[in-house]
């Protein structure tokens, strides 16, 4: 961050105290005595030496963390999150409360209520993601934190998908999505979703708070300094309650959306996922904590099926 010269800093000849003490006037030195870093370096005095090539390389990443760190770029995708949370939760209570509907197998007014229902979750999803990094682990409060971006191409698609799917029940299918079971058994299913969201949101934000600083968006392969292994409170029982959370959460999802084709997509897409990062992960947390993780991971439980 620029900071203002300090007055010995100053060029002395300058004419104007009033004017703003700028190094460069049109992309041209003031004086001949003022060198480009905004030192003021009278005649016949040693020129400044050179900046070390590491200082340069520091600059260059402090430069990349403080552009992640942009409180205009925060605070804009933040609120862009508030906006289609409102508006999703608005639209849910008026399609399920205010519009009727001829299809005497729909119980409620209409299914369509689950497209903004499902919007709404993503957006609280990740507004979640960045908001509980900033109250654990403010160090890595980025941008990316959002997960907005940064999921790649499968993840865009599979959600795709499920609206697709949702869209395609009500329109090509009415009824499906709730005729298929008797009344007493669609309010189950729903109940079963909804507390699948609860219990994996739940226990990904706990994971995280619980974890602080040791917690990670992305796989950490070199062990940084004060980087321990969290063995205590939801840790104790699962020994990666964020990816606990998530597939369980996004199962959920899934299961109130009516999504059958893209409950079974989401199940083998994220189980896959999963065991692969697990493996790879313990593989490098084996070489940070040796038989302290070892023991660990011999006592605790992933949470997830098929997943030792």
């Amino acid at each position: 961050m620029a900071t203002s010269p300090s007055p010995q800093n100053r060029n002395p000849t300058h004419p104007n105290p009033w004017e703003p003490q700028t190094d460069h006037s049109n992309g041209h030195p003031r004086d001949a005595n003022l060198h480009a870093n905004g030192n003021y370096f009278p005649t016949g005095s040693p020129p400044p030496l050179s900046p070390d090539p590491a200082s340069s390389s520091s600059s260059s990443f402090s430069s990349s963390i403080d552009k992640d760190r942009n409180l205009g770029a925060v605070s804009l995708r933040a609120f862009a999150l508030g906006c289609t949370f409102s508006a999703s939760l608005l639209t849910v209570l008026y399609l399920s409360l205010h519009l009727p509907t001829n299809n005497p197998f729909t119980p409620s007014p209409t299914p369509l209520w689950r497209l903004p229902f499902f919007l709404l979750l993503l957006s609280l999803f990740h507004f979640l993601e960045f908001y509980t990094t900033a109250i654990s682990n403010p160090a890595a409060a980025t941008v990316t934190a959002f997960l907005l971006s940064s999921n790649g191409k499968a993840y865009n698609i599979a959600h795709g998908m499920a609206f697709v799917e949702t869209f395609i029940h009500h329109y090509f299918f009415p009824g499906y999505t709730e005729g298929t079971l008797s009344p007493t058994l669609h309010t189950a299913w729903l109940v079963l979703g909804a507390a699948m969201l609860v219990i994996g949101q739940g226990t990904r934000t706990v994971a995280m708070i619980h974890a602080g600083s040791n917690f990670n968006h992305l796989i950490q392969r070199k062990k940084k300094e004060g980087h321990m292994l969290v063995t205590g409170g939801i840790y104790r029982h699962l020994r990666h309650p964020s990816y606990f959370g998530f597939f369980w959460w996004g199962l959920g999802t899934q299961v109130v959306l009516g999504n059958a084709v893209c409950l079974v997509g989401y199940a083998v897409v994220l189980w896959r996922f999963f065991r692969r990062r697990i493996e790879k992960e313990e593989t490098l947390l084996i070489g940070f904590f040796g038989m302290d993780y070892v023991q660990y991971r011999d006592r605790t439980r992933v949470g997830i099926p098929f997943v030792p």
